[in-house]
């Protein structure tokens, strides 16, 4: 067997690959009780200072409060109970659920 440069497969070859004969499926599964989000004006924080605006988010029944400077780069991943805040010197600009 030679080998025939980069890419090459040494000149073996076998039967073409025609991918699967059906759809692939998914079996149906129970979906997790997703916790719900505070019932809660999320508004109402801005303008705040940044720690009363966490303190009181957290009262509230926010399990996750992320503050953020302006033009972070963050995952955007939907986190059941998550507040987010951007905050810029020192106070709350935008809020955002997740």
């Amino acid at each position: 067997m030679t080998n025939a440069g980069p890419g090459s497969h040494g000149g073996v070859r076998g039967p073409a690959f025609h991918g699967p004969s059906r759809a692939p499926t998914v079996a149906v599964m129970d979906v997790p009780n997703l916790p719900d989000n505070p019932q809660d004006d999320i508004e109402a924080y801005v303008g705040l200072a940044r720690q009363d605006a966490e303190d009181q988010a957290r009262e509230r029944g926010w399990t996750t409060v992320r503050s953020l400077p302006p033009g972070a780069i963050i995952t955007m991943e939907y986190l059941a109970g998550r507040l987010n805040f951007e905050v810029k010197d020192g106070e709350v600009h935008r809020t955002w659920q997740g």
